[in-house]
């Protein structure tokens, strides 16, 4: 049976303005943050999902909340749902760090990571396994999956057989609580949707 897995980025957070690396950093959500995961809790209420997920990084788990409340579900969490740790790189932005290391990353992100970055590959088996697991487990349900930007990037690029290294420039971004739905068989993914504006 396939399972409706609806990934989303989780609300603007304090760094988002300045485009600051939050990966493994716990940045607390703007109020225009909060009021996207609000606003993500009313499609939620109207598209009828079974159950809840999240990244366990608190910007994750604040955007998860108020649907998890609104529908009366825990917040379930699986640590492999993390942002990708980005070493050097974290809480800086590009024009902060030495030129050469982020022309080895523009030029190719998972061979030209910046130093101390958890390896792009392993980041993106971790989140491809833990949907596999909230797809086995909710079979033929629909479930609200919030976790992070490069994270589900990779993972987009994983399930649909694109190269890592394109992750950048297939997805430039997934838009803060926009869904992105994928149907998932437990042998592959379909992507349906991509940066679903909410009402």
């Amino acid at each position: 049976m396939n399972t409706t897995l609806y990934l989303v980025r989780h609300g603007e957070t304090v760094w988002h303005a300045e485009n600051r690396y939050a990966g493994v950093s716990d940045v607390a959500l703007t109020q225009r943050g909060v009021d996207q995961a609000v606003r993500l809790s009313a499609w939620a209420e109207k598209t009828g999902l079974d159950a809840v997920w999240a990244s366990p990084l608190g910007r994750a788990r604040a955007t998860a909340e108020p649907t998890a409340q609104t529908l009366g579900l825990p917040v379930t969490v699986d640590a492999d749902l993390a942002e990708v740790g980005f070493g050097a790189a974290e809480g800086r932005t590009l024009a902060e760090l030495p030129s050469d290391l982020v022309a080895a990353f523009r030029a190719n992100p998972v061979d030209g990571a910046f130093p101390g970055a958890e390896d792009f590959r392993e980041a993106a088996a971790r989140g491809v396994a833990a949907l596999h697991r909230i797809a086995a487990r909710h079979p033929g349900r629909r479930v609200l999956v919030v976790a992070h930007n490069t994270l589900l990037r990779l993972v987009l690029c994983e399930l649909l057989g694109i190269p890592l290294d394109r992750y950048r420039t297939v997805f430039p971004r997934l838009r803060n609580c926009s869904p992105t739905e994928l149907s998932m068989d437990g042998t592959g993914a379909g992507l349906i949707a991509l940066n679903t504006p909410l009402p």
